[in-house]
């Protein structure tokens, strides 16, 4: 059939340069991940998909090529969507644990989806040790974290049976999708204090940093030392999730030591690195490997659409210092530093050229990002209170981004009902055993809280 123009919506140009990204071993997937206290009954887990999720036009749209050389491609809805093709129901092998979950989402993390469909995906897994659990998977083209997270949670209840008519309704839910746009709220406003405020971004170009100044900034970063993490990376994927760290105990760190939530989280994370190479015999003493962390630019009056926006800064993480409590010190230092940085919004403006580039210009931009940086590193803070969906209640939320410009490692911390869990996607061939990155996570937060303890003895 051959399409009218006005059927077709252009993808804007950042958008189109994620789908661009993608390759075989370089997935430009979300994965996210809720499990639940008790099974989810299917038939009312589809009623809540097709109330508040089907409304969006996006998820039933597919992304058809321009036949341009430098055409962006377009969204085209589906004449033969099936919620069947993108809503399936399986069951884990024995004996349903978090071993056997954390090898299904791998398996489905390190698979593409079906370019012929709409780019989205959901398991709902029904034997998740005595509860279940429900995979979520959608393309970066689609949106970024912010909109996806506001969307997600609007699937959301605050109770296990909401009051008759408290259904989604266009998007703007009277139960649901209403919570959703408070969580939403929420976590704009608390990712703005986490690293950036959007909107100090004119006030730092009227001081003087220029557009060319920081992309020369960003062109003379260093390149990252040789590590396990960097090297020709494969088609398989690991993702792995940590235990639950009480969000009190790193509120305390924080407190004792003049430190933000994100910055013990960060100085952990590094930590646990930092362990984890050594013992793989990486030379890292004195050094650091820097993580690109995605930072929000959406306003307030955008919150409800979708598409991409936001923008990439460097972190140098200090692996290459011994004590905790020196890594801790130097990542709020630096992390304070950023704060006043525009790299975000100058890496966002990059973005979007490379969505209208030539396909080797755009490889170009991506390995340059790539060679600069070991890994990529998420923080979202989650709504503190205990959620529901279909009457089942969420017993813990993780996620994990594309580890873009052929990283091999991705770091994701999600705060959920005052609880921090940390999730890890590695290249299998690079990290085989990711499982010891989350032990050394633990340990770090747990010397971090002794040290804690012992400073407010004094």
């Amino acid at each position: 059939m051959v399409l009218r123009r006005a059927e077709r919506e252009a993808m804007a140009n950042v958008d189109s340069a994620w789908l661009r990204m993608e390759d075989a071993t370089n997935l430009m997937t979300i994965t996210g991940l809720m499990t639940f206290e008790t099974p989810p009954d299917f038939a009312r887990f589809k009623e809540v998909i097709e109330d508040r999720l089907m409304c969006h036009d996006r998820f039933r749209s597919k992304v058809v090529e321009s036949l341009l050389p430098l055409g962006r491609p377009s969204w085209v809805e589906d004449d033969h969507f099936s919620l069947h093709a993108h809503l399936h129901r399986l069951a884990l092998p024995s004996p349903h644990n978090q071993a056997a979950l954390q090898e299904l989402v791998s398996d489905l993390m390190s698979t593409p989806l079906d370019r012929s469909r709409p780019l989205w995906q959901m398991h709902l897994v029904e034997n998740y040790g005595t509860g279940g659990a429900l995979i979520i998977r959608l393309h970066h083209c689609i949106a970024d974290g912010i909109a996806l997270v506001r969307l997600l949670f609007s699937l959301t209840d605050e109770e296990a049976e909401p009051a008759p008519g408290q259904r989604a309704a266009g998007g703007e839910a009277r139960g649901g999708g209403a919570k959703g746009r408070g969580v939403a709220d929420y976590l704009l406003a608390q990712g703005r204090e986490v690293l950036l405020n959007p909107a100090r971004l004119a006030e730092m170009a009227e001081s003087g940093a220029s557009f060319a100044h920081v992309v020369g900034e960003l062109l003379s970063l260093p390149l990252d030392p040789k590590t396990v993490f960097k090297g020709r990376i494969g088609i398989t994927k690991k993702a792995v999730w940590s235990g639950p760290v009480p969000l009190a105990d790193v509120k305390a760190v924080g407190r004792a030591f003049g430190a933000t939530i994100n910055d013990v989280l960060l100085a952990a994370a590094t930590g646990a690195m930092r362990y984890y190479m050594l013992s793989r015999g990486d030379d890292i003493e004195g050094r650091d490997v820097k993580a690109i962390i995605p930072v929000n630019l959406r306003p307030e009056e955008d919150l409800d659409d979708l598409g991409n926006r936001f923008g990439l800064v460097f972190v140098a993480l200090p692996v290459g210092l011994a004590e905790p409590r020196r890594r801790l010190a130097e990542v709020h230092r630096r992390m304070d530093e950023l704060k006043r940085s525009p790299q975000a919004g100058v890496a966002f403006s990059i973005l979007q050229l490379l969505g209208m580039a030539k396909p080797e210009l755009l490889a170009l931009g991506v390995d340059l990002f790539g060679s600069k940086a070991t890994l990529v590193m998420t923080n979202v803070p989650g709504p503190q209170k205990r959620l529901f969906v279909a009457g089942s209640r969420i017993e813990n939320i993780m996620f994990w981004v594309p580890q873009s410009a052929h990283l091999g490692l991705g770091i994701s911390i999600f705060s959920y009902a005052g609880e921090v869990r940390m999730g890890l996607a590695v290249d299998a061939a690079l990290a085989p055993d990711p499982e010891r990155l989350v032990d050394h996570f633990h340990d770090e937060i747990e010397v971090l809280l002794q040290e804690s303890r012992s400073a407010a003895a004094k």
